[in-house]
């Protein structure tokens, strides 16, 4: 802790000082009646003024007034002779007169308040120009965080589960920061950065901080947000001091998140760029392009696009290495969880297997989300332990939202509803490529009112032309069931409608999924308007094609609708039957749809019967009786 300075210390204590007798004078002024001259020779003629003290520019003393009440005084001389001899006529006991102060003492008393404004202002303006030159001196300064060499928060490839082919890829780092000999003597040299790139979430800054670990070197952390400020040449300056702070702590890890913030395409915007920034990354490039990896500095940057950037920030030379760390696939997923479910206490009916298979598409962040959801769902019902049904609580509330209990809804829209999720269900069990129904629900969440959750038994990663006409079908599986029913349609697939138009229109510009348009992209890929490359954006294809497009994708949607229509008609009784108990039970899991569809009856629910006062009573006495055992437990446990 820094020590302060004795003159610091003295300053306030003078200060108070100062003050102190400022405000006892101010005081002692403020308790003095003011008297003019004349009524002051009254007060002396008629025996009430007991003391005086005459000075050269005023006169003080004693008095009791007309109630008899003893009070200071204070008046202005006046040039007269026979003062005394009054004071003597009518017995004033104490009279005295006080020396006349020299010149420096009137200065003083007369500049007391300038001098103290200069005082307190003159330690302000010292203090705020210390404060002010360091920070201007540091204003160029990285603003890079060095990571902690604590052995037990340091981060290793034990904490991050998956990403296997990214570790391998990376391990040569290590490698190479551990043992540089091991690489020179064969000639060969290190990547000079590597480029870390994938979806939100998945894991890139923790591997970094993972790779310092395993090799155990300084680990600089910033953002590329941080070297960009408002004043011209910041940016350079603190990459600049970046890599001279990587140079005298080598070998170790300098790693930059989100880099496209100051890294993206120069020229990327119309009438020019933004300068600051292409002057930032211009310095980047040359520190990149000057540092030796001989001097054991090795870069790591993060983003999640990657197309944004700059050419010459991707070549080789710059960032020779460019590691994919992709969505986790089932058995990465089950080893995430097995991570993050190592802070919390879970029971015995958990199975994260089928909880893995359950989260197709989730990255890592989404994963760590989902157990916490779960330990506070548990939480909230005073729970000892996270159970499989919070476990599922949780993920339907990632997918589709908190539960809104409180929504009111008249019988005839939770019919409604019940028709359009039982439609979706029916369609999606009738067709042999659809996934797995997992859940049906008419209980609103988020902004559904209801949904049907359908997940799938591995992970895919190419979809064929039937299955994307059974996904159409399915979507509209609600509509028609809907028009079919009460022989009116409502808003309600509005999003359903979306998604079938989107599918539909990349089937035909995208996949060449269409008989008369053929193997063509009509479709530019989606690229920003502000990456400098192409601002206007030309149609690739002539009218006359427009209109084919439209027909294809018309033909397409039609196509889905009728069969999910035949699909609803053929299976009606199924969905009368869906509907029964979904307006019954509200929710409806996976194999209670199987046995609904085999026509099977489900069981009935247990009706809750009105507790009386004497059972609650009974229970209340049951609960302290169990509440007693379990902390006699815990005490003879903790006594072991």
């Amino acid at each position: 802790m820094k020590k302060k300075s004795p003159w610091h210390i003295l300053f306030w204590i003078t200060l108070f000082i100062i003050i102190f007798m400022l405000m006892n004078s101010t005081g002692k002024k403020g308790l003095e009646t003011d008297l003019e001259y004349s009524q002051f020779k009254q007060y002396i003629r008629a025996g009430s003024v007991s003391k005086v003290v005459v000075g050269q520019d005023f006169i003080k003393g004693q008095f009791r007034d007309s109630d008899g009440v003893l009070k200071n005084f204070r008046t202005i001389p006046m040039n007269d002779p026979n003062l005394i001899k009054d004071m003597e006529e009518n017995k004033v006991l104490e009279f005295s007169s006080v020396e006349k102060g020299g010149w420096l003492s009137s200065l003083l008393v007369g500049c007391l308040p300038m001098i103290l404004f200069l005082f307190v202002w003159f330690f302000l303006m010292r203090g705020m120009m210390m404060g002010s030159g360091k920070h201007a001196m540091s204003f160029g300064k990285t603003k890079a965080k060095l990571a902690g060499n604590n052995a037990a928060k340091k981060v290793t490839f034990k904490d991050v589960a998956g990403c296997n082919e990214a570790k391998e890829e990376l391990q040569e780092i290590i490698e190479f920061l551990k043992d540089p000999a091991k690489f020179q003597k064969l000639g060969g040299k290190i990547p000079k950065g590597v480029l870390l790139f994938g979806s939100p979430g998945t894991g890139k800054t923790l591997l970094a901080k993972a790779v310092a670990g395993e090799a155990g070197v300084p680990f600089f952390s910033s953002s590329g947000s941080e070297f960009v400020e408002m004043f011209v040449g910041v940016g350079a300056s603190r990459v600049r001091d970046l890599f001279d702070q990587g140079r005298k702590s080598a070998p170790c890890l300098l790693f930059i998140d989100e880099i496209d913030a100051v890294g993206r395409h120069r020229f990327a915007g119309i009438g020019g760029g933004h300068d600051e920034r292409e002057q930032t990354l211009n310095q980047l490039l040359v520190e990149m392009d000057g540092f030796d990896t001989k001097e054991g500095v090795i870069l790591i940057a993060a983003t999640n696009r990657p197309d944004v950037l700059d050419p010459a920030l991707l070549r080789p030379g710059r960032f020779d290495r460019q590691v994919v760390v992709p969505s986790p696939d089932l058995k990465d997923r089950e080893e995430i969880l097995a991570v993050h479910a190592q802070k919390i206490k879970l029971d015995s009916d958990v199975n994260l297997n089928v909880i893995a298979r359950r989260t197709p598409g989730f990255v890592g962040a989404d994963l760590a989300n989902l157990i916490n959801e779960a330990a506070l769902l548990a939480a909230r019902n005073n729970q000892r332990a996270v159970n499989m049904k919070n476990m599922e609580e949780a993920i339907d509330r990632i997918l589709a939202g908190p539960q809104r209990k409180s929504r009111m809804m008249s019988e005839k829209e939770k019919k409604v509803i019940a028709y359009h999720e039982a439609g979706h269900t029916i369609v999606a069990k009738s067709l042999p490529t659809a996934d797995p129904v997992h859940k049906v629900s008419i209980v609103p969440r988020g902004p559904a009112l209801g949904y049907t959750l359908q997940l799938p038994e591995e992970d895919k990663y190419l979809t064929s032309k039937s299955e994307l006409l059974d996904r159409l079908a399915i979507l509209f599986g609600g509509r028609v069931a809907e028009e079919v029913m009460f022989s009116e349609i409502t808003t309600g697939a509005q999003n359903d409608i979306s998604k079938a138009t989107e599918i539909a229109t990349r089937m035909v510009m995208e996949f060449g999924m269409s008989e008369k348009i053929g193997p063509m992209a009509l479709q530019r890929p989606s690229e920003e308007v502000f990456l400098g490359r192409d601002i206007s954006r030309e149609v690739r294809h002539s009218g006359k094609t427009s209109e084919l497009i439209d027909e294809e994708i018309k033909k397409i949607i039609d196509g889905a609708k009728s069969k999910a229509t035949k699909l609803i008609k053929d299976n009606s009784a199924a969905l009368d039957k869906l509907v029964k108990y979904l307006l019954e039970r509200e929710n409806l899991n996976g194999e209670e749809v199987d046995k609904i569809m085999k026509g099977e009856e489900l069981p009935p629910v247990a009706e809750k019967v009105p507790v009386t006062e004497e059972d609650r009573k009974e229970a209340l006495v049951e609960k302290k009786v169990i509440k007693e055992k379990i902390d006699s437990r815990q005490q003879e446990s903790e006594k072991i």
